[in-house]
């Protein structure tokens, strides 16, 4: 289950407390509060939680007993699980998204993590690229989890400028250029040689035809071309045209990851058996990209707990991600992945406020 929160500001960079659509389970004000105790000293110590601790740490006006007994309702309803070798309980993946969902109270972005946050990305110059990737190691530095971004989508930047270069016998560099400044570069390998003054005035022409739409639909046009009448009696528009196909093709998504060792780092995943499988989830980028992807559409912060991520069914990773828009309106995401055992009221507003940032930031650029 995705949800979906909104965040109330009472300026533009800060964020205080939010609620999500609460489950549909139904819990007395003294179950939530033992709840609520034993699922933040789970994400604190990762140790399993007991009764007697439960009433000290919470200063509960309650007896260790009638703790016990309403831990053991919990567990009924599936929201704690008992390990075999300790008295004391653990939350579930349900009891975590009725935390998100319910329960939790998000904490202010300090001052010092909001600096971080806006210089680390300035430092990274004008390049969309380095920002992106400096913007990956802060979310995991903050987080102290695995920070990831995925980049816009290139060819849903508008086209400003397209170049070809000659680097060898039917080899040619094209290089496209989006009014966001992005830039790429693709090796093309023709059928026929083309000289360097040819290059050019295929460029010009390109470059004259196909300004102000975006680059998947300068494709269109291009294909739309090569079939029309007017292409096959016109030598150089017909090979400008066919040459052009293929510098825009789309290509994979650009992501950028950063802290993968800090997962390993957590306690959960000690075992070598859970480190494989999460390295296993990590090498399958494309369907982070694809996870990811689901979110473009979708306003304010989403959270995926445990096997919600479609990363692993066992692993126990929980994502949290938003979104951010560039200068000309493209859409990218960016997020932070971790145990289960997450510091939801922590990240959940570093994720935030790291997405209005970049967002107000690429504006700029």
């Amino acid at each position: 289950m995705l949800i979906t929160f909104t965040l109330l500001a009472l300026n533009s960079d800060e964020c205080y407390f939010f609620w999500g659509d609460s489950m549909d389970i139904e819990l007395s004000v003294r179950s939530r509060q033992i709840l609520e105790a034993i699922v933040e000293d789970y994400i604190a110590t990762a140790e399993p939680v007991g009764s007697s601790a439960v009433a000290r740490r919470h200063a509960l006006t309650l007896s260790s007993a009638t703790v016990r007994n309403v831990m053991a309702n919990l567990e009924e309803m599936g929201l704690l699980t008992s390990p075999h070798t300790s008295a004391g309980r653990i939350p579930t993946e349900k009891a975590y998204r009725f935390y998100v969902d319910s329960l939790i109270a998000l904490r202010q972005v300090s001052r010092d993590e909001k600096r971080q946050i806006i210089s680390h990305c300035r430092q990274a110059g004008s390049g969309l690229s380095g920002i992106l990737k400096e913007t990956s190691r802060t979310l995991s530095q903050l987080s102290n989890y695995m920070g990831i971004v995925v980049a816009p989508s290139f060819t849903a930047d508008v086209f400003r400028h397209i170049e070809f270069i000659r680097i060898g016998q039917r080899k040619i560099l094209a290089i496209l250029v989006s009014s966001h400044g992005a830039v790429q570069n693709r090796l093309i390998e023709t059928d026929d040689d083309y000289a360097p003054e040819e290059l050019v005035r295929m460029g010009n022409f390109l470059n004259d035809r196909m300004q102000g739409v975006t680059i998947s639909q300068v494709r269109e046009m291009i294909l739309e071309e090569m079939s029309s009448e007017k292409a096959r009696y016109d030598q150089l528009l017909a090979r400008a045209l066919k040459i052009s196909e293929q510098a825009v093709r789309a290509e994979g998504d650009e992501i950028f990851v950063e802290g993968q060792a800090r997962i390993l780092d957590q306690p959960e995943f000690s075992d070598a058996g859970r480190m494989k499988e999460i390295y296993q989830a990590f090498e399958q980028k494309g369907l982070l990209v694809q996870l990811l992807s689901r979110c473009m559409t979708a306003e304010g912060v989403q959270i995926y707990i445990g096997s919600e991520t479609s990363l692993s069914q066992s692993a126990g990773i929980s994502l949290i991600t938003s979104r951010f828009v560039t200068s000309s309106n493209t859409v990218g995401m960016l997020g932070v992945i971790g145990p289960t055992r997450m510091g939801y009221s922590s990240v959940i507003p570093i994720v935030d406020y790291t997405a209005r940032m970049v967002s107000r930031l690429l504006s700029e650029v």
